[in-house]
């Protein structure tokens, strides 16, 4: 009987829901280990039991028209290629995963290394990810983040680096920014002194600003405004953060995901896994018929590539 319910549930959502093919999901998560890079080991989960977990969850976008999802857990906050590779077969999802070190919550996830080499040796070694690959899986995007503004000296430095893996490899970079658009104004205008263009800044979080002049500001420079965590209690803010920008003509410049799941390594069974379905059940729907393509498709595509 409870099974009947979910599946007339999910045909029900179905229903309300919008299908668009070949979308892209910018932000989300599979696996997140919050320890810390110095308690950070391998061994802290099962991945088959992160597989059997996760694996549901990314067959339920199918339907929806889901070709690809970034997976945006970074190096010491439990990135694992390997794991997906293995989901992204089995699922006929692409798995995109990434590159660089992660320097919000107070630098908690930048192992020692980190903080004593230059900007130039931590992009040698970002480089060399993306050209060898890691663990037979190639890095597509950077992932990096600061703790608010003014930057600090190894929030400067990360993004130093990511600027300059940027300018080898071509890749975009993601920045998971806290400080708002003071925060994300700064991390432009230092890759700007290192000649990386601005369409290869994404302004992660971007939503956590609540001053609308701040996005227009970004866009206008040329940077990404990526509006994510959309979900239920913040559906009616991020419906409002893109009429805004729509309004402003600015729609060309933004990203939207919901920076769900996820496997929470230490809880029982992973913890809560959010499902990733909600954008299509819930937030395309409440937007015109052409914005969806827009920001799902086209949007993501122009910002990391094919």
């Amino acid at each position: 009987m409870i099974r009947r319910r979910e599946l007339l549930l999910g045909w029900v959502l179905a229903d309300q829901a919008r299908r668009v093919p070949g979308s892209i999901l910018v932000h989300e998560h599979i696996l997140v280990d919050f320890i810390g890079a110095d308690q950070i080991r391998p061994g802290r989960y099962d991945p088959d039991e992160v597989f059997r977990i996760a694996r549901p969850k990314l067959e339920e976008l199918r339907p929806f028209g889901c070709r690809r999802l970034l997976e945006c857990t970074p190096q010491f906050l439990g990135r694992d290629p390997r794991l997906l590779a293995r989901l992204a077969d089995a699922t006929g999802i692409e798995i995109w995963t990434n590159t660089g070190i992660y320097g919000a919550a107070r630098h908690r996830y930048v192992p020692a290394f980190a903080r004593e080499e230059t900007a130039e040796q931590l992009a040698r070694r970002w480089i060399e990810e993306v050209r060898r690959g890691v663990e037979g899986v190639r890095p597509r995007f950077i992932k990096t983040g600061v703790s608010g503004a003014p930057l600090d000296e190894i929030d400067k430095k990360l993004i130093r680096a990511a600027g300059l893996t940027s300018l080898e490899t071509g890749l975009t970079i993601a920045s998971h920014t806290d400080g708002g658009g003071p925060a994300a104004l700064e991390q432009l205008d230092l890759l700007g002194t290192l000649g990386v263009a601005p369409g290869k800044f994404v302004w992660v979080h971007a939503q956590n600003e609540k001053d609308h002049a701040w996005h227009e500001r970004l866009a206008r420079a040329g940077a990404w405004v990526e509006f994510d965590g959309i979900r239920e209690r913040s559906l009616d803010w991020h419906l409002t953060c893109v009429r805004r920008m729509a309004a402003a003509g600015l729609l060309d410049k933004v990203l939207v995901s919901q920076d769900a799941g996820w496997y929470h390594v230490g809880e029982p069974g992973g913890g809560t896994f959010r499902s990733y379905t909600y954008i299509y059940t819930h937030f395309v729907p409440a937007l015109p018929d052409d914005w969806a393509e827009r920001l799902l498709v086209a949007n993501p595509r122009q910002a990391f590539g094919e």
